[in-house]
């Protein structure tokens, strides 16, 4: 069972990522699609302080979008994910993994090892 505390959660992912991170496939949806649940992330927040429930839905709609194409990444993976054991742990690691773990691992030149391999 996966860590429950932010910091935990961080260096659980971190460990192992490159196991769950190594078909071209998912390494090219995340580049492109983690991105997007980001901005998409940024733009629910920032609609709902503007009270824009239009935008709010819309941004809702692009962060699930991306997640799904993430998960159709995973499922080319030959070592799958560890499943999720909660609605709380799902949230917590998705948004650790989508704003730390995934732009770590490209920042540290590990995206680009793994896609070269």
């Amino acid at each position: 069972m996966p860590p429950q505390s932010i910091s935990e959660i961080i260096d659980w992912q971190w460990k192992d990522y490159h196991l769950y991170h190594a078909s071209k496939l998912n390494l090219l949806l995340h580049i492109v699609f983690v991105p997007l649940f980001v901005w998409a992330n940024v733009g629910l927040i920032a609609s709902l302080l503007r009270g824009q429930l239009v935008a709010v839905v819309a941004a809702a709609i692009v962060m699930l979008l991306a997640f799904a194409f993430q998960g159709i990444g995973h499922k080319g993976e030959s070592v799958p994910s560890v499943p999720f054991s909660s609605v709380g742990s799902a949230i917590k690691r998705i948004l650790i993994e989508q704003w730390i773990t995934f732009p770590k691992f490209v920042i540290s030149g590990a995206w680009l090892k793994a896609l070269r391999a």
